[in-house]
C-alpha cells in the first residue's frame, strides 16, 4: 500500500539558498542539488576531506539501528523527521525488508523532497509509507498527520538522524523532542544522531561559520548536551556514542576511512 504526500500550497523551492537536505544529497554522490549547495559543500570538503565519509557514515547508523528496531526490538511503526533526499536502501526498504508490515511515515521541510515521494511511497504490500511537508517546528501537525497513518496506541520509532544540529538554542529543541516523545506510547525507541565538537572543534567551528554564512543554523552540542534529549528514556547499549560505534556488527556493505573524524554522536533509546 502507497500514501499520497501532503505539500503545503505556499511549498516553493529557494535555489538562492543552501539547504542542508541538498547539501547532504550532494555529500552523498547524489544529483538533486543546487549550484549554491554544491557550493557550500565544497567549502566543507575544503575542511574535511572526509565530510562525504562523515555524510554516509551518519546514513549507514540510521540503517543499523533500523535493522536492531524491525529486528531484536520488533518495532513495526516508524516516523522519520528531516528525511531528506531518497537514497537506498531507505529507512522503510530496511524496516519492510524485515518486517513486510511496517508502516512508515517521512516528513521534510524541504519541498524538493517532495518532488522524490513517489520513491518514498514505494512501500510493500503489507506495509504502508507515506509523506508529510513539515518542519520539525510544527509538532502538532506532524504528528496529527502522521496519525493517519501510524497508531500511536502502538510503539514507534521515531527517527531524528542529523536534524538536531540544524535547531538552534532559539529553537527550543530539547522541548520540540520533549513534545514528540511525550506523544509516544511505551514501548516507543527515540532514535538520535546529532553533530558534536568534541572531537574536531577547529573543522567543526569553521563548519558552522560556512554554514552561517549561507544562512543556515548550524549547533554542534556536547555529549552532556545531545545526552539531555533523551531524559526519561531508557537507553539501549551501548548507549550515547559515536556513529561507528553502534552495534558494528549490523554493517552490511559499510566501508571504513581511518582519516575520517566522525563528529556526530547518536544513541537509541526506550519509552518506558
Amino acid at each position: 500500500m502507497t500514501g499520497t504526500g501532503t505539500e503545503p500550497a505556499t511549498a516553493r523551492i529557494d535555489t538562492s539558498r543552501p539547504h542542508p537536505a541538498r547539501v547532504y544529497d550532494w555529500f552523498l554522490g547524489g544529483k538533486d542539488n543546487y549550484p549554491v549547495d554544491e557550493e557550500l559543500g565544497r567549502q566543507i570538503m575544503g575542511v574535511d576531506g572526509t565530510a562525504r565519509h562523515v555524510a554516509r557514515t551518519n546514513r549507514w547508523f540510521m540503517q543499523r539501528v533500523t535493522r536492531w528496531l524491525a529486528g531484536e526490538a520488533g518495532v513495526r511503526q516508524y516516523l522519520d523527521i528531516g528525511t531528506g533526499i531518497p537514497t537506498e536502501p531507505n529507512l522503510h526498504q530496511v524496516a519492510q525488508g524485515i518486517a513486510p508490515e511496517s508502516r512508515v511515515v517521512y516528513t521534510d521541510n524541504d519541498p524538493i523532497v517532495l518532488k522524490h515521494a513517489e520513491a518514498l511511497l514505494r512501500s510493500t504490500p503489507e506495509g504502508v509509507t507515506d509523506y508529510v511537508q513539515a518542519d520539525v517546528r510544527e509538532p502538532g501537525r506532524i504528528l496529527e498527520q502522521a496519525r493517519e497513518k501510524l497508531d500511536f496506541e502502538r510503539p514507534v520509532a521515531l527517527s531524528l538522524v542529523a536534524l538536531t544540529h540544524f535547531l538552534g538554542d532559539e529553537d527550543d529543541p530539547y522541548g520540540l523532542v520533549a513534545r514528540l516523545v511525550e506523544a509516544l506510547p511505551s514501548g516507543s525507541h527515540l532514535v538520535l544522531s546529532q553533530l558534536t565538537a568534541d572531537f574536531d572543534p577547529e573543522a567543526v567551528g569553521r563548519g558552522v561559520e560556512m554554514y552561517k554564512a549561507g544562512g543556515v543554523t548550524l549547533a554542534p552540542r556536547s555529549r552532556a548536551e545531545i545526552a539531555r534529549f533523551f531524559e526519561g528514556l531508557e537507553p539501549v547499549e551501548p548507549g550515547l556514542v559515536q556513529l561507528t560505534d553502534w552495534h558494528p556488527e549490523l554493517a552490511v556493505g559499510e566501508s571504513t576511512d581511518e582519516n575520517a573524524v566522525i563528529s556526530l554522536y547518536g544513541a537509541v533509546a526506550r519509552k518506558p
